[in-house]
Formats: C-alpha cells, sequence, structure tokens
C-alpha cells in the first residue's frame, strides 16, 4: 500500500501502462477500456479519485489524447471490509503478490460470513492478516467453495483483479480441477456430464438434475479403481453451480464419500461406508488445481494444493480393498 503526501488516505500499488504504437492517438478512455479493460464503473472511481489517472506524472481526464511511449498509470484508493470483523485463524498460503491472493482452504471452514454466521470464516482470518501486516483491503472472493469442500480459492486485493478475474471465470477460461474419492465406478473411464442442475422443489437448499435447471457440465477422468466398489476421480468443470460435482456425480450412481446430503441409501448404508467412515467425516472433494491469466501482468499461472490429510487417509483405506 501506499500513503499519499498527507497521510491522509491509501492507494493500492500503481499500475503502469506504456503505450506502443498502435495506441498514438487514442483517448486514455480507450485505451483502459481496451487495452486494460476497465470497466465503466472502475473508471468512474479512477476519475473522481485525486491521483486515480496520470500520463507521464500528470493528472489527466479520460478524454486526454495518447501517444507512443506514454507512461500511463492507475492508482486505485483502498477500501476495507467494514464488516467483517478480523480474527486469527491459521491461512495456507499457495500464492500472494500485490493483485491477488490464493489460499488452500480447509475442510469445515465457510468463505464469507453469512446470516448468524459472522466468525470462524476465511474472511475473518484474510482480514485480520493483512490487518495485522498493516494492508488496507477489501476482502473480495473472486469464486467460492462448500464449506466441507478443501482447496484453492482466488481472493484479488482490488477491484481491477476482481474485475479481470470474475470476466475469466464468466468466460470459462479459469481452469478448476478437483479429486474425490465416490462409490462404484463411472460407465465410462473418462466422459462428459452435460445434465441442467436446478433447485429442489421440496428443499430449495438442495440441487438436483432437472430439464429446466441451467446448463451445467462436468468432465470426469477416472484415475484409480478400487475393485469396482469405489473410484478416485479427477474432474474438471466446465460451469460452476452450486454443489455441480456432487450433484452430477450422484446423478450417474456415483456419489461422493462422505456426502451424506447428496448420498443413497445402498451406499450410505453398505458395509464399505461403516469401513470408511473413520477416514473422513466430510465429503471426498479437494479443489487442488487453478489455472488462470494473472489479472494484471498477463502471465499464465498454475497453482496447485496437495490432498489434506483425511483424504489421503481415505485413499490408503481405499487401496486395502484391494488386498
Amino acid at each position: 500500500m501506499i500513503d499519499d503526501n498527507n497521510g491522509s488516505s491509501t492507494y493500492y500499488a500503481p499500475i503502469e501502462y506504456i503505450a506502443v504504437a498502435s495506441d498514438e492517438g487514442r483517448s486514455l478512455r480507450d485505451i483502459l477500456r481496451k487495452r486494460i479493460g476497465i470497466s465503466r464503473r472502475l473508471m468512474v472511481k479512477l476519475k473522481t479519485s485525486d491521483e486515480g489517472l496520470s500520463v507521464n506524472g500528470q493528472k489527466v481526464w479520460p478524454n486526454h489524447p495518447i501517444s507512443e511511449g506514454d507512461v500511463i498509470r492507475l492508482r486505485m484508493e483502498t477500501e476495507i471490509s467494514e464488516t467483517i470483523l478480523p480474527q486469527p485463524i491459521d491461512l495456507d498460503i499457495v500464492f500472494e503478490d500485490d493483485h491477488l491472493l490464493v489460499l488452500n482452504k480447509p475442510a469445515g471452514i465457510i468463505v464469507h460470513p453469512t446470516t448468524g454466521h459472522y466468525l470462524n470464516t476465511l474472511a475473518n482470518g484474510v482480514t485480520h492478516y493483512w490487518q495485522e501486516r498493516g494492508e488496507r483491503i477489501r476482502f473480495r472472493p473472486v469464486h467460492r467453495l462448500d464449506e466441507n469442500t478443501s482447496g484453492l480459492v482466488i481472493i484479488a486485493k482490488h477491484p481491477l483483479a476482481q474485475q479481470q478475474l470474475s470476466a475469466q471465470m464468466m468466460e470459462g477460461t479459469v481452469v478448476k480441477e478437483y479429486r474425490t474419492f465416490v462409490y462404484g465406478r463411472p460407465p465410462e473411464s473418462e466422459g462428459e456430464i452435460n445434465a441442467p442442475i436446478g433447485r429442489q422443489t421440496e428443499d430449495p437448499h438442495r440441487r438436483v438434475v432437472r430439464e429446466d435447471g441451467a446448463p451445467s457440465q462436468t468432465f470426469y477422468k477416472v484415475s484409480a479403481s478400487y475393485l469396482d466398489q469405489a473410484s478416485a476421480i479427477d474432474i474438471r468443470l466446465g460451469t460452476g453451480r452450486t454443489h455441480q460435482i456432487r450433484v452430477h456425480m450422484t446423478s450417474i450412481g456415483c456419489p461422493i464419500i462422505g456426502d451424506g446430503y447428496y448420498s443413497e441409501d445402498k451406499w450410505t448404508n453398505s458395509d464399505l461406508a461403516a469401513r470408511l467412515s473413520g477416514s473422513i467425516q466430510r465429503q471426498a472433494l479437494h479443489a487442488f488445481r487453478l489455472g488462470f491469466d494473472h489479472p494484471v501482468t498477463g502471465e499464465a499461472m498454475i497453482l496447485e494444493a496437495a490432498l489434506p490429510e483425511d483424504m489421503l487417509k481415505l485413499e490408503s483405506e481405499l487401496r486395502m480393498i484391494e488386498r
């Protein structure tokens, strides 16, 4: 973070762009939108900020003409999450720079506070972490994981990073890969599930495959099979619906081990379920890999998080089936 000369306000680290030959004669507004991807909303914030926009060190307006070699600088004012209470929580940081933070979320913790659940969330821990470092940053999760799903979560540190990463999510260019362990074995060793997902009429919190649901796409590949009683599966998401993997795996007769909400009686009451009950106390689902373009530098990023202990224990127990 950067203080201004009076120390009265703070700014995120400046973002710079050097104009190239094809930018000659274009307006600053045009460059910001088409080269950097600034939204109209963020443009307004930058324009009204004292030092939001400058060219070669001079404050300018969005209609300012640009010449080759001009140094365009953006300085976004910091914001804080006033409604999120700081709370010390152990964080497994996989990557961090001035623009984003990527965490390996443990199972049993939700990402953001909800009604009646104001503490013990990822947001509380991250807010405390930044506060301890003297940083004024608003908590901006780009996506979320279910409470009992572990793995990688991206948090943007400023509006531009959030805007760029959210756009990648919407365009489907972010690679999201999961490892899960399921009962049974899918009909094919590798396949695609295209089945619309919507709310269940009787229980609006529960999702089901239904004709009038939202289009949903899941790609899977069986990486190991345990005498056809269970399988280890790698999954890549084509869309990101609520509970998508859990619903889709159940829809093909392979509910996730440990997932009591979307399981089936024939598996829940099976001898195998009883045998595995001591290995894992939640759905065996872990977001182990994320691939995306850095929201500011454009660098291709691939980040990974190893399987947590409970899933390693489950995997070890499943391997015993074959002996």
